[in-house]
């Protein structure tokens, strides 16, 4: 996208301005250290030595704790800041290119809109397809976000400071004083601690999931929609003033909800994180209220607001007279500004009765503010109306318009936040509550027909048995508890703060009916005075594993032929969402079959879907790796099967994705468009005709799969030693030690089994140490062998690759996980096993498989290196290369030290620290963690 001369200039400038400071801010040696690790790796990437090598291990193994500590802080740190570097370029070649007038990147809106014009697709049609769409990423905690906020906040400063020297007005004396500021910007960020001190709370993690609305996206969302409109008026020129944008674009959140595996998650936190979330929005909204008073300063006696504003400013200043007492003249003949400082002052009553509840206090203040967020936002429309209504439309459709779309995206909850538990939770708890209510006494003896009619029948009841939740056990009443406080919440804050209830580990259709019955006792579900159904949570069933994404048909069939739930679920707006997990699937039995799975479980569940008349909307739990399903959001919707994205889709943000996405406004503007655009292109089933896949891809895909899925169960499942090979190979045990995150890493302390290692563990460990096996292994057996059976099969293969989104993405991400993985190094990493049969058993096996994906991918994409198509991609990955050789070398010898168990603890502990920035310091330089 950019040239790299420009960028490799500003990469050597930071780079000269942390070799300065570790020269004047470290130990003497520091730095000589650094420089001869960093150029001793530059010339062994362009020329092996073996006794270079060992003299670069030997000035590792010389080193102190202390000062070991201090050059992985500089690698980490140059890291940081090429990363920032890297962002700022991106952002200013868009930029030129937008202002050149010139075609636009594919997936920005301009272009999306000029490619429906060409395949025909009207103005109407597109309007159609805008009233169909709904974009949600949802922020999880899950941890794999090594960047502490502090870090951020000094990041997103630097950032500012690089865009501000881009500028050509900029003199001599601007330039060398922006050149200051930014060093010390650097400095600071060097004396910054980028490692927390102590593991974070659940609250410290939704502090950190609103930085990205505070810093970032509440400037981005108004931006995404300009550029929409911008790009309607210059396609659809004639038809762009009647268009009407909806707000298709909302967040979500599992920080503060998510209690599967997290037991700090109670119902409490929840209940606090709510409250934080509507607080942080308030402060916006009190905060652009001011300022649009201070720009819309019109005279009652150079304009007339229509009669619809004036009675409402005529009520307002009756409720809200005490406001006027001292002033009674305050802007009385400024019907606007009048207007807006009730408006503010309503906003700060509501925010006062959040602080008071955050703080378990009773409200001081008297007066209530703003009842609901459908008051507030009926408010700025009215005086948009009036604006417009004496011919002052441009400044109705400017600052005010965007405080309007974040009213519309953002309401007063910010996210809709998912409640998520695992579906044995449930089942527990309403084995207990029937038996305390005499309904049954022994539900679990049950099989599946009989619970699913007990379920149905109990749901629809007039009245249920009462229960006292004091005589429950401790876990029974918690799982109450969390329905209770979502139906408090709802009231409290907005209908619209939570929609959906996500049961992991949802195998069978029970499952589902067990939360509609706990939402049915908990007051959410039941009957209107009417004898009307209602329904204020849905359930969202996740299925994870190969076997469960197998059976997602049958468990689906099972509800939808359930008249109790159709009935229930139709009241709610006949939405069914249904997740789709990609970690433990990939985990379990390979990236081919879980991707493959996945694929079919889409296919499946969209048919059976449209047999019934239900909408459907898949909610895909992708992690920030391949092998987590992670990937470019663009390429990844446009992968998915033709005619499953039906306008609407949802998909997790974690970790390190966060921060990559969000912590930029102009980034946040880029990613989401490039989202919403793959979004538009998927769900163009909507206003054409669909698509179909082609049966004969499907069916290679199907023996590529089988072919995959046996190579990585042979490895992981029948491979005897290989779990010890994980665990001695890569610094997994050590991953678990790092304060990154609330949840445990383990589901089960001690359990070295594949089940118990938790998805992110498991991706975090393997890419540490550049083995990345989960995003690749299995592929090469598949496509080499299927080559193998028939001459025709490489020609299939690649009509595949130029014909078919999915294997496309598919062989695309491959090779960015390929790149990233190291067999030399994975090597190195391999000698850390305590057995050398294991070594030598295992270590070849992924060595080899990694040879031959290589090669397969070669003959199939048809190139010559990896990513020889996005050489953005590589030359960005391939800058960092030599500096994680160093890091890798540093992270050999502290994993053989702290791992020595002829050391004392004391001896042991020392080298603990540096060993856990060293694994900080490499998730930064492959920009992948979990």
């Amino acid at each position: 996208m950019y040239g790299d001369k420009e960028l490799r200039s500003k990469v050597k400038q930071i780079g000269s301005a942390l070799g300065d400071i570790l020269k004047n801010h470290t130990r003497e040696t520091v730095f000589d250290v650094v420089e001869e690790l960093r150029t001793g790796h530059i010339e062994l990437r362009k020329e092996p030595d073996e006794n270079k090598r060992q003299q670069l291990m030997q000035l590792i193994e010389q080193l102190d704790s202390q000062t070991l500590e201090q050059v992985i802080r500089a690698f980490s740190t140059y890291f940081n800041l090429v990363s920032v570097v890297e962002e700022t370029q991106q952002h200013k070649e868009r930029r030129r290119q937008a202002n050149g007038g010139e075609a636009l990147w594919e997936g920005s809106f301009s272009e999306t809109l000029r490619e429906f014009k060409q395949q025909g697709i009207s103005a109407e049609q597109f309007q159609e397809l805008l009233n169909s769409l709904s974009y949600m990423p949802v922020f999880t905690a899950h941890p794999t976000e090594a960047k502490r906020r502090t870090i951020l906040e000094c990041l997103r400063r630097i950032f500012i400071d690089i865009k501000k020297l881009d500028d050509p007005r900029l003199g001599p004396y601007q330039k060398e004083s922006l050149t200051q500021e930014l060093n010390n910007e650097i400095q600071v960020l060097w004396k910054t601690d980028e490692v927390r001190s102590e593991k974070p709370q659940v609250i410290d993690e939704v502090k950190n999931g609103l930085y990205y609305f505070r810093e970032s996206l509440f400037d981005a969302i108004p931006v995404i929609y300009q550029y929409l409109e911008r790009a309607i008026q210059r396609v659809y020129p004639e038809e762009a003033a009647n268009f009407k944008i909806p707000a298709f674009l909302q967040f979500g959140s599992w920080i503060g909800g998510d209690r599967d595996g997290n037991p700090f998650v109670t119902a409490k936190i929840t209940e606090t994180t709510a409250r934080y979330q509507s607080r942080e929005i308030l402060k916006r909204y009190i905060s652009d209220v001011d300022k649009l008073s201070h720009q819309l300063t019109h005279s009652s006696a150079l304009c007339t607001p229509n009669d619809a504003f004036s009675a409402s400013l005529e009520h307002d200043n009756k409720t809200y007279k005490h406001l006027f007492e001292n002033r009674p003249n305050l802007f009385s003949t400024e019907p606007y500004r009048r207007k807006l400082f009730i408006m503010r002052n309503k906003l700060e009553y509501r925010m006062a009765q959040v602080q008071a509840k955050i703080k378990g206090q009773r409200a001081q203040s008297n007066y209530s503010g703003y009842e609901n967020e459908a008051d507030f936002y009926q408010d700025l429309i009215l005086i948009q109306d009036s604006l417009c209504s004496h011919n002052d439309c441009e400044l109705a459709f400017g600052p005010l318009k965007n405080v309007i779309r974040l009213a519309e995206t953002f309401g007063f909850f910010l996210e809709q936040l998912d409640i998520r538990q695992e579906s044995n939770y449930h089942s527990d708890a309403v084995a207990e509550l029937l038996q305390c209510m005499s309904l049954e006494a022994d539900y679990p003896s049950l099989n599946e027909d009989e619970r699913m009619a007990l379920l149905a029948r109990l749901i629809d009841q007039d009245e249920l048995p009462h229960f006292n939740q004091g005589e429950l056990s401790e876990a029974t009443a918690n799982i109450i508890q969390v329905f209770d406080v979502v139906l408090r919440l709802r009231r409290e804050i907005s209908p619209k703060l939570f929609n959906q209830y996500v049961i992991s580990m949802t195998h069978t259709a029970s499952h589902v009916m067990e939360v509609m019955l706990l939402s049915r006792l908990s007051g959410l579900l039941g009957k209107d005075k009417d004898g009307q159904p209602f329904c204020y949570i849905t359930v969202s069933p996740l299925f994870e594993t190969v076997e469960d994404l197998e059976h997602i048909e049958p468990v689906m069939l099972a509800l939808f032929d359930n008249d109790t739930y159709i009935k229930y679920l139709r009241s709610a707006g006949n939405l069914q969402e249904v997740m789709l997990g990609y970690s433990d699937s990939c985990k379990d039995g390979g990236i081919l079959a879980s991707s493959w799975n996945l694929y079919g479980a889409q296919r499946r569940i969209t048919e059976l879907a449209k047999e019934k008349s239900i909408d459907i909307r898949l909610f895909h739990g992708r992690g920030g790796t391949i092998g987590r399903g992670g990937g470019p959001t663009h390429e990844a919707i446009l992968a998915q099967p033709f005619g499953s994205v039906h306008g609407q889709i949802k998909f997790t943000e974690q970790g390190e994705v966060l921060s990559n996405k969000y912590s930029n406004s102009e980034t946040a503007v880029y990613e989401l468009t490039m989202g919403i655009s793959g979004l538009m292109k998927s769900s163009s089933c909507l206003i054409k005709a669909e698509r179909d896949d082609n049966p004969d891809y499907l069916e290679t895909m199907a023996q590529l799969t089988k072919i995959g899925e046996h190579q990585y169960r042979t490895l992981t499942d029948n491979t005897p030693g290989f779990l010890d090979y994980f665990y001695e190979a890569t610094p997994v045990s050590e991953i678990g030690l790092m304060n990154i995150g609330s949840r445990p890493s383990h589901r089960k302390t001690g359990d070295r089994s594949k089940t118990s290692v938790r998805a992110i563990g498991w991706v975090f460990g393997w890419a540490q140490s550049r083995h990345t096996l989960p995003a690749w292994y299995g592929i090469g057996a598949a496509l080499s062998q299927y080559i193998q059976q028939d001459e025709a099969n490489l020609q299939r293969l690649r009509e595949m690759y130029q014909n078919w989104p999915y294997f496309n993405s598919l062989l695309d991400n491959t090779q960015m996980a390929l790149y990233k993985a190291d067999m030399n190094i994975a090597k190195e990493y391999s000698e850390l096993c305590l057995d050398d049969n294991t070594r030598d058993t295992i270590y070849p096996l992924i060595r080899d498989e990694y040879q031959q994906t290589v090669e397969s991918i070669f003959k199939v994409a048809q190139i010559n290196e990896l990513l020889e198509h996005n050489p953005t991609l590589g030359l960005s990955l391939g800058r960092r290369q030599p500096y994680l050789d160093s890091l890798v070398h540093v992270q050999l010898t502290l994993l053989k030290r702290y791992r020595n168990e002829l050391l004392t603890n004391e001896e042991q502990d020392i080298w603990l620290s540096p060993l856990l920035r060293s694994i900080n310091a490499i998730a930064g330089g492959m920009r992948n963690t979990g």
